[in-house]
């Protein structure tokens, strides 16, 4: 079955304002040809996608996931489409990806000079997406931290990183005595922890202003730490935490030149700035 992206794009309205008026307006169209496009992609789809009374609308189950499979998909369309588009009028473009807390200014700088007719633009990858710019065409190469879903992409480890754990100032662990003995994970263990669960699209500006309110703790790499530096956290590395590593990562199908290029200069690059060793060859990037 071939799925028409145009009632696709309908429902996806449809599930955002689950209203067919207000879809059907921000989608210029009539409300009676909404609805019949609605109930066609339903039939072609052989399932029910939404709940209908007279007061409301619903998103079925199928409903929700056939709206976040959507979402995604029209994110990596239109990103193929902005290339094609750019490979059209002569345009080389670079989105380069990068996690909070990690600069990657140097590798910028160096790919500057040897690529000047490349425009690069800068995407922060957010925490709760990590690799997903990269799989959907939103970011063409990434600079970021494990974990995430390494399936489909080629990536170098350039570093590796400290974990500290963030506590508030009146935290038993965060002052004398405890502060004049090394912070181990088993001081940890019992207290509340901050994480990916509280919510999905927390920043990490709400994330530490929670640990500061007392909710919790949170363990984060020492990079994010001192970027969001603040006088009423306080930073102590867990000494016995595996480290976290640092990759830049690009999509196995992205074959590119440009693409292929800054990622091997900006593995070596990186790599010299945080002061590690070689550790494979970069021209496998």
């Amino acid at each position: 079955m071939d799925l028409d992206l145009r009632k696709l794009r309908y429902f996806a309205a449809l599930a955002e304002h689950l209203h067919f008026g207000r879809a059907a307006e921000s989608l210029y169209i009539a409300q009676p040809v909404l609805s019949r496009q609605i109930r066609a992609l339903e039939q072609e789809l052989g399932c029910t996608l939404l709940e209908r009374t007279t007061r409301s609308v619903q998103l079925t189950p199928s409903g929700a996931q056939l709206y976040e499979e959507a979402r995604g998909l029209f994110t990596t369309i239109d990103s193929a489409v902005r290339r094609v588009r750019e490979v059209d009028r002569g345009v080389e473009r670079l989105v380069v990806g990068f996690a909070s807390g990690l600069r990657v200014s140097t590798a910028l700088r160096a790919f500057a000079e040897s690529r000047p007719e490349v425009e690069v633009e800068l995407f922060q990858l957010k925490w709760w997406e990590r690799e997903l710019p990269l799989r959907d065409g939103r970011a063409d190469v990434g600079y970021l931290r494990r974990p995430f879903d390494g399936t489909g992409l080629r990536t170098v480890t350039v570093a590796t990183e400290p974990k500290v754990a963030c506590l508030p100032v009146a935290h038993r662990l965060a002052g004398s005595p405890a502060a004049d003995r090394p912070l181990l994970e088993a001081d940890l263990v019992g207290e509340p922890a901050i994480g990916a669960q509280v919510r999905r699209t927390a920043s990490i500006e709400e994330k530490f202003e929670l640990v500061a309110s007392g909710h919790g703790i949170a363990v984060v790499p020492r990079g994010v730490a001192q970027v969001y530096s603040r006088p009423d956290l306080i930073y102590r590395q867990v000494m016995d935490a595996e480290p976290v590593e640092i990759c830049v990562a690009v999509p196995e199908n992205r074959r590119e030149r440009r693409v292929r290029e800054f990622a091997q200069l900006a593995a070596a690059v990186l790599r010299e700035a945080w002061g590690e060793p070689e550790r494979r060859d970069i021209t496998r990037v």
